[in-house]
């Protein structure tokens, strides 16, 4: 399931900004828009995705929604113009909404609650180092080769991601209700501003850091292999900590952490800078993210664990796409270093949320049930 979800994540991220045709990249609030609306689109769709997971399951959520990513992967290769190149955008980020919040809400099923942040760690650390690798992998695709190659690279990739779809079941029994259909989960409000505030940071590193390694004449896969090292070391182990001694104890410092490493990195102009920053960055987001997540599910009402993960999704997707658009137009007015203090800035509002309202939340709520049914308190 979690390998599933990685191929998934890896081709949603888009490649870095280059126009179709090789030549340079439009001006950088139009890589903005175009990054943003795919996010955007699947902001609108996920809160119903999520509401209806619980209703009627997860299963045909995750294998149509991945089917469709599958054929907007194949139709990037004929796109004629901007104008259906956004549309395309548009669709490929519903088939996201679909498929990511049926996959994300199937396997918190599967997960014991002893070991949700541990659990959650791993299923955080394929999605994001799928994200890590997708640029360096565009990018050597796009400049080696073709855009054509590029696509149907991606296309194959998703396709194996819906054969795994197709042939996996999950445990899942939905409840079915006439009731009203509630698209918001409400408890896990201040978590969700939360992780708001996180991805919007997190939506300015993935558009505009290849623009900035370009600009200081460093590759930019190099910061995203040793983000996705840094990640790949830190998430195991913070999701075990994120177990024994609560979420609180994880979120807190990672968040510190990551907002350093955007100051870093908008202090930097050499290949050492951006190294030191992209392990930083790696281990503050690489620990955060999921702890967060693991947080939601927390918090949440157990039958509203697809809406709780939909409004966690929609936030961080609504984050990551305003993020681009509104970074987009602060590198074009000021340049990329301010663009990374306001990120830097960003996170640190996310580490006051967090500190004001979530960590209360937690602490109501500590106690924990391990895998064989015996509560347990934990520390907070």
């Amino acid at each position: 399931m979690a390998e599933r979800r990685s191929a998934a994540s890896w081709e949603g991220v888009p490649p870095p900004p280059t126009r179709m045709d090789g030549h340079p990249a439009n001006p950088e609030s139009q890589v903005g828009l175009a990054a943003g609306l795919f996010t955007l689109s699947a902001v609108v769709f996920r809160p119903f995705v999520g509401a209806l997971v619980d209703r009627h399951g997860r299963r045909p959520f995750y294998v149509w929604g991945l089917l469709l990513f599958v054929i907007s992967m194949v139709l990037y290769d004929w796109v004629g113009g901007i104008l259906l190149l956004l549309a395309l955008r548009m669709v490929h980020g519903v088939s996201w909404a679909f498929a990511t919040t049926s996959v994300g809400t199937a396997i918190t099923d599967l997960i014991p609650a002893s070991r949700r942040g541990e659990g959650m760690g791993w299923y955080g650390m394929a999605m994001t180092v799928a994200m890590a690798i997708g640029p360096m992998l565009g990018t050597a695709l796009a400049s080696g080769d073709s855009f054509h190659t590029l696509f149907l690279v991606a296309a194959g990739l998703s396709l194996a991601a819906w054969v795994l779809a197709f042939m996996t079941k999950v445990p899942f029994q939905p409840k079915l209700s006439a009731g009203r259909i509630r698209l918001i989960e409400p408890s896990v409000l201040p978590v969700t501003v939360a992780i708001f505030f996180l991805a919007v940071a997190y939506g300015g590193i993935t558009t505009f850091l290849p623009l900035f390694a370009a600009s200081i004449s460093v590759n930019p896969g190099t910061f995203f292999l040793v983000y996705a090292i840094a990640l790949t070391l830190i998430r195991p182990l913070a999701g075990k900590l994120s177990d024994r001694f609560g979420e609180a104890a994880v979120i807190m410092p990672s968040l510190v952490i990551t907002a350093l490493s955007l100051l870093l990195l908008s202090l930097s102009d050499s290949l050492v800078g951006l190294i030191a920053a992209a392990i930083l960055y790696g281990i503050g987001f690489g620990s955060a993210q999921p702890a967060l997540q693991a947080a939601t599910l927390r918090i949440a009402p157990e039958d509203r664990r697809g809406a709780a993960n939909a409004s966690f999704m929609t936030a961080f997707d609504l984050g990551i796409g305003l993020g681009a658009i509104m970074l987009g137009w602060v590198s074009e007015q000021t340049g990329y270093p301010l663009l990374f203090a306001i990120a830097s800035v960003s996170v640190v509002v996310s580490l006051f949320i967090f500190a004001l309202f979530v960590k209360k939340l937690l602490r109501t709520d500590a106690v924990l049930v391990s895998s064989a049914g015996t509560p347990v308190e934990r520390a907070e």
